[in-house]
């Protein structure tokens, strides 16, 4: 297959705040692109037909919608697909990766993941992220189409570790919203980061991921990123319900999909399956469920036994 013959043309499908904002980088790439969505009056086919790059920006819960829809369309094996997807699917405790690879498995797929709020993306500040794929030419067309001045694109070879890192973030930065909703304080915030982290390279390596990777941009960048702004709607999940409000009117006051709370509890289910600790996030679970209260998961975590740092 020779990638670099490839049509130069790429289309984005999900229409909201970061597809939006993926658009609006590979245009200032010099990139013409077609972003689509289910409210878009041309059909996706017609949207998808001559695309050298398709790009999955919907939530977690259109993916597999997404696929389902495109399997019926004659997609060629040459098209790389992208997940720009931060979740995991609550049938399988798949990535979206690993589900667009299943149905499309002579494909390219990559992934796109990194510190990347939406918003400042949109008005043009600086950023980076990480294109990965075991695909080596396709990492790199993706790159060059999204690279420009104010986006700067790296490539790994560590598709897995990428997306988990940017879906179990999201986790985390709804107990850092809750942290900073209960002024905590800043000793408090950056031990739960650091202690964060640590949980979520236990389940990503468990998982296939590689270490480096999570110390990299779409881990420990992506992680900061979304546990320091109040532009991360999974922050501001765990601040309002640090703050009395109920999970249903906090997500309808976001009016869009904050993926850490349906991955809180995927995530708890699969590592409870693979025997992996994850008192962080068994603690954000019973807080999204109503099971305990903010204090309470504090105090939970700060009564764990006594160990050493390293190791544990």
């Amino acid at each position: 297959m020779n990638l670099h013959s490839l049509r130069t043309s790429l289309t984005i499908i999900g229409a909201g705040a970061w597809g939006s904002a993926l658009a609006g980088v590979a245009q200032k790439a010099g990139q013409q692109v077609q972003l689509w969505s289910r409210r878009s009056p041309q059909s996706l086919e017609s949207v998808t037909q001559n695309a050298a790059v398709i790009l999955c920006a919907t939530s977690m819960k259109g993916v597999n919608s997404t696929i389902a829809r495109l399997q019926t369309i004659s997609i060629p094996q040459t098209t790389i697909l992208v997940s720009a997807t931060k979740g995991l699917d609550p049938t399988t405790m798949q990535t979206p990766s690993r589900l667009w690879q299943t149905a499309f498995p002579h494909n390219p797929i990559a992934v796109l993941s990194g510190p990347n709020l939406s918003k400042e993306i949109e008005q043009g500040l600086p950023a980076t992220t990480v294109i990965a794929s075991t695909n080596l030419a396709a990492a790199e067309q993706v790159q060059k189409m999204f690279s420009s001045d104010s986006f700067r694109v790296y490539i790994n070879d560590d598709p897995l570790g990428t997306e988990l890192g940017g879906t179990l973030k999201n986790v985390i930065a709804i107990a850092v919203g809750v942290s900073d909703g209960l002024k905590l304080g800043t000793n408090a915030k950056s031990a739960l980061i650091t202690r964060s982290l640590k949980e979520i390279i236990a389940v990503g390596t468990h998982l296939g991921g590689k270490t480096e990777t999570f110390w990299g941009l779409a881990g420990l960048g992506d992680l900061l990123a979304t546990c320091s702004s109040s532009l991360s709607r999974n922050y501001r999940v765990g601040y309002g319900l640090a703050q009395g409000k109920i999970l249903a009117k906090i997500l309808s006051e976001l009016q869009s999909t904050a993926e850490g709370v349906n991955t809180a509890h995927v995530l708890l289910k699969l590592a409870k399956s693979q025997n992996i600790q994850v008192p962080i996030c068994q603690q954000v679970c019973l807080l999204l469920n109503g099971l305990t209260t903010p204090e309470a998961a504090l105090e939970a975590l700060m009564s764990r036994d006594l160990k050493s740092e390293i190791g544990n």
